[in-house]
């Protein structure tokens, strides 16, 4: 009997990517995978809750989708994901279309709900909510098999205003050092060279199993994995970076010298409003501390403007802030009012060209402060590691380069350059994102 082809549509952050990946392995024991809709007996959108413009893409994806159940193969459609779990079953009752709704545990089981409804053709909406269950199971991975993220925890106890991951993800909790660590080699082994590491929080890795933190601890012990060569840190919260951790990253000459840290704002009354549970001085502190003891580490960091309350002084010192700081890496984003969060009902709201005009003026900001980052790249000479080919250049990221957001390196060869290959590459020229250069053996 020829089996069922799936094609899978993932929407969201790098968290979300992995939930597809396991959803993936846990199909194909049972089903052919296709990145084809148009072949595609089954389609599975993994959706994205988090804020307005992501719910916006989610819907519109799932609409798209359910046009290949009236076209072409597609017998049976699923949404599962943040938005799935956020609004739950009036998502299918807005969408007829979907045949299966699933929230954000037990991925690992979707095989069942498929057979079950391919057996019975009745509508399912699996919802319930697990404190417990972390959706660990096995992997296909969809990024580019030299690199992979590596989940450590699930869920969040920050509480911030404007967030409703909380209320989707639960309570955070950690895997086991020995789970990850079992992951780590089997990701090792497939020929993964650079492991992500990613969380709500990564800096709270332990503290549920282990009554302390222990993400130096995991770190040290994936860099001990044979075929690990980078290991790479995001979404560190300032507040929780300790002496442990910043050493590690400090001496262990696999972790790349780079941390993403989500500091949202810099304003006291803002920090305040937004729940967090830091301050203005507290976070200048912790980047001084950073780049004292690892001088050449590579910040990123995301800020979010137009939040309620905020004023033209508020703004000026974020400015400020920025301009001072020269952090390598910023994303900005415009504060979304996300109902079921204390902001959302907050006073003073912002105007919404209030928001995109503040928006503009750090990127133009920031802009600034990368291409003079860029600039002072030039002559130096970096370890990459080979992501691909285009035709006329190959493609690489060194340490400061985190995938699909912080750019690429765009190399020149004359000899043949092999994907997960670290090569050493002489930087000689800068794009407005990208850097160029040339594999520094071949200089004469």
């Amino acid at each position: 009997m020829k089996k069922y082809k799936i094609g899978l549509v993932s929407l969201g952050c790098d968290k979300n990517r992995v939930d597809s990946e396991i959803m993936l392995g846990a199909v194909t024991k049972d089903y052919e995978l296709t990145n084809d809709p148009v072949e595609a007996d089954i389609i599975i959108v993994n959706t994205c809750g988090f804020i307005e413009k992501a719910k916006e893409e989610s819907i519109n994806t799932i609409l798209e989708m359910a046009e290949y159940k009236k076209k072409h193969n597609c017998k049976l459609l699923i949404a599962t994901g943040c938005l799935t779990q956020r609004y739950g079953a009036e998502i299918m009752e807005l969408m007829p279309e979907i045949d299966i709704i699933l929230g954000v545990n037990d991925y690992f089981k979707i095989n069942l709900y498929i057979e079950k409804f391919i057996n019975d053709n009745n509508k399912i909406a699996k919802l319930d909510y697990s404190d417990v269950n972390i959706n660990e199971g096995e992997r296909i991975i969809s990024t580019d098999k030299q690199t992979a993220y590596l989940r450590i925890s699930e869920g969040c106890d920050g509480f911030c205003t404007y967030c409703i991951i909380p209320k989707i993800r639960g309570k955070y909790r950690s895997r086991t050092k020995e789970n990850i660590l079992k992951e780590a080699r089997a990701l090792a082994s497939s020929g993964v060279k650079e492991v992500i590491l990613i969380a709500q929080d990564t800096t709270k890795y332990g503290v549920d199993l282990y009554g302390e933190k222990k993400l130096h601890e995991l770190m040290h012990e994936i860099s001990e994995v044979e075929g690990i060569e980078w290991i790479r840190v995001l979404y560190c919260y300032p507040e929780e970076i300790y002496d442990e951790m910043i050493q590690e990253i400090k001496n262990n000459n696999k972790i790349c010298k780079y941390l993403d840290l989500p500091i949202q704002h810099i304003s006291d009354n803002i920090l305040k409003r937004m729940g967090r549970r830091t301050s203005k001085q507290d976070i200048i502190d912790k980047i001084t501390e950073l780049r004292r003891n690892v001088p050449d580490i590579t910040l990123r960091t995301s800020l979010i403007v137009g939040f309620p309350g905020e004023t033209e002084e508020d703004f000026e010192e974020l400015k400020q802030f920025l301009i001072d700081t020269k952090l390598n890496n910023v994303g900005v984003f415009t504060y979304s009012q996300e109902e079921g969060t204390p902001a959302a009902i907050m006073p003073n709201q912002v105007e919404e060209s209030t928001k995109k005009k503040r928006e503009r003026e750090l990127m133009l900001i920031q802009k600034e402060i990368f291409e003079k980052n860029n600039s002072l790249k030039l002559g130096k000479i970096y370890n990459v590691l080979i992501e691909g080919y285009n035709g006329k250049e190959y493609i690489g990221r060194n340490f400061e380069m985190a995938p699909e957001v912080d750019g690429s390196i765009l190399i020149t060869s004359s000899s043949e350059l092999k994907k997960g290959e670290f090569v050493k590459v002489k930087i000689t020229g800068k794009m407005e994102y990208d850097l160029i250069g040339v594999v520094f053996d071949e200089l004469s």
